[in-house]
């Protein structure tokens, strides 16, 4: 790998070197990186808890403290060494939210290497084309998830794929050909074996660091190569809008293979020099026993993992006094959840929107009236920019239309994709998100759907993403997308839900359940499809387009 602090493709937009100039400037990338930060942290406070994870199942935490934490990342660097991973060499690593990750990450950046997160509910297809993709060397998994043989199949593919070389088990059980992660990573000192040969080895802060693969919603899913720079900037501006300090106790809800958990999570607590809370397998009910017994100060999840979670509070209230901010993102944020949190938690809710080739680009602020998540994704941090195009001239702008950013944190580039990436951006950077956004007229933006499912009325977007989350508080719908069958502007609106199994709701009842949300009526659905799950990407993302070629033939 190669320093380089310009975008990885070959397409290089105006003005970018005097942009990245002043990123430097700005404090937005800098010399130092997310290594230097745990080596600061285990000197000036080695004994302040940095990890804690839920083990569920069994019933237990495990916890570890940045001198632990310094300790183990040198450890698990030289057993990667001890495997033949080389500097350049990408290392897979398939995991629940466990303890290991965060040591692995860390490790990975010792010794020069980029990490690929893998989700645990991926596909043998979709594994597949991750390692094929990455040429990763070493894979490292677990036995199985929700009865998956993940460290079979990973086996399997090493005996396939030339250039996966080793897999490694987390928790025992591991095949004939694979290695036991505790007897070759945990129980060897390698950090006094192999020591000396990690000096000079560590990723510069413009290296590529990881590739996070996208949801593939569309196709296959491609891989987002970010340096720590470009990580950096993103985590630093989410960090600053909240006034973070080292007090930080975050209880993290989302996966750490996925950006949120990866860098806002974890990256942002070891910055800091704070502690992150987390479980290994979703149990919303449980969640606030992290927040009681740790004392977090901010928790982050996704709206439904929310709703669960203060449900929870309301049967079995817990002490959640230390919480202080309640961080939302990938779905609307209605005011009915934002009334909830208040109510059963005591704490403000903030909107996050961003997506993975930029991580989080607007946020709800501070000095705002504390129900502003329900009516707007927020304003771009300090180091993004955004605009909204016009849908038909994209040289014009416009209050509703699509929405394009650009900025510090925007990836390096599509891994071995140079071309689709260099095709969502403009020849002055602005990169294509692929959402149709309005103005929310505080300089941020509320998120109204994806370009690609957009759906007219009398010249108005239909705005998708708030309908699909109304629809889904409705008391006898799990969940709800909506599509418009033959994918034009002005086709009828299709509600497709998942009953709750108290009943099967109505056209009507689903009508009315807007009305009383206050709805345009112009928006509300003409057909309503009853289906038993929803088609989705490993990220959770619904795959409208499947649903479309559904219903386009009924």
């Amino acid at each position: 790998m190669t320093t380089a602090a310009k975008p990885a493709n070959g397409f290089v937009p105006e003005g970018h070197e005097a942009r990245a100039a002043e990123y430097r400037r700005r404090g937005w990338w800098r010399d130092e990186t997310f290594l230097d930060d745990l080596w600061r942290q285990a000197r000036t406070r080695p004994h302040k808890l940095a990890v804690a994870g839920r083990r569920v199942a069994e019933a237990r935490t495990d916890t570890l403290d940045y001198a632990e934490l310094a300790q183990l990342t040198d450890r698990f660097a030289g057993a990667l060494l001890e495997l033949g991973v080389q500097r350049g060499d990408f290392v897979a690593v398939q995991l629940p939210n466990r303890w290991e990750m965060v040591p692995l990450m860390f490790a990975c950046m010792r010794i020069g290497a980029a990490i690929c997160p893998i989700s645990p509910l991926c596909t043998e297809e979709e594994l597949r084309h991750r390692l094929t993709l990455t040429e990763a060397r070493v894979c490292i998994t677990t036995p199985e998830w929700d009865g998956y043989p993940l460290a079979s199949v990973v086996t399997r593919l090493g005996a396939e794929l030339p250039t996966l070389e080793k897999v490694a088990v987390v928790g025992g059980h591991a095949p004939a050909g694979a290695l036991d992660f505790d007897d070759h990573f945990v129980d060897i000192p390698w950090e006094e074996r192999r020591g000396a040969d990690l000096d000079g080895l560590a990723l510069q802060p413009d290296e590529p660091f990881v590739v996070l693969f996208t949801s593939g919603t569309t196709g296959e899913s491609k891989g987002v190569l970010h340096s720590q720079n470009t990580i950096h900037s993103a985590v630093r501006g989410y960090v600053d809008t909240f006034l973070l300090r080292d007090d930080l106790v975050a209880a993290v809800t989302t996966p750490l293979v996925h950006y949120s958990g990866f860098a806002q999570g974890l990256l942002a607590g070891v910055m800091l020099g704070g502690t992150i809370a987390f479980q290994d397998v979703r149990k919303n009910s449980a969640l606030l026993d992290l927040v009681e017994r740790y004392g977090a100060t901010l928790l982050y999840g996704p709206p439904p993992t929310l709703t669960d979670i203060a449900e929870s509070q309301r049967a079995e209230p817990r002490d959640v006094s230390t919480l202080r901010h309640v961080v939302t993102g990938s779905a609307p944020v209605l005011q009915s959840l934002v009334d909830e949190l208040r109510e059963t938690l005591g704490a403000r809710t903030y909107s996050v929107w961003g997506m993975s080739e930029h991580g989080p680009v607007t946020i709800t602020r501070l000095d705002y009236c504390e129900d502003w998540a329900a009516y707007s994704n927020g304003r771009p941090i300090d180091s993004m920019e955004i605009r909204i195009d016009a849908c038909k001239d994209p040289s014009k702008r416009a209050p509703v239309g699509r929405l394009r950013v650009r900025g510090a944190s925007q990836a390096l580039g599509y891994y071995k994709r140079d071309d689709l990436f260099a095709a969502e951006l403009t020849v002055e950077g602005w990169f294509d998100t692929g959402d149709v956004a309005r103005d929310d007229e505080r300089g941020g933006i509320r998120i109204l759907g994806r370009a690609k499912d957009a759906i007219m009325r009398d010249g108005i977007v239909v705005p998708m993403t708030e309908l699909e989350a109304v629809i889904s508080r409705h008391p006898a719908v799990v969940e709800a997308t909506l599509v418009g069958p033959t994918g034009q502007v002005d086709d009828m609106i299709c509600a497709v839900v998942v009953p709750s199994g108290t009943g099967t709701p109505t056209l009507e009842e689903i009508r009315d359940h807007l009305r009383e949300s206050g709805q345009d009526e112009r928006f509300l659905p003409e057909r309503l499809e009853v289906v038993p799950a929803l088609p989705k990407t490993l990220t959770g993302k619904v795959r409208k387009a499947e649903l479309r070629l559904r219903y386009a033939r009924t």
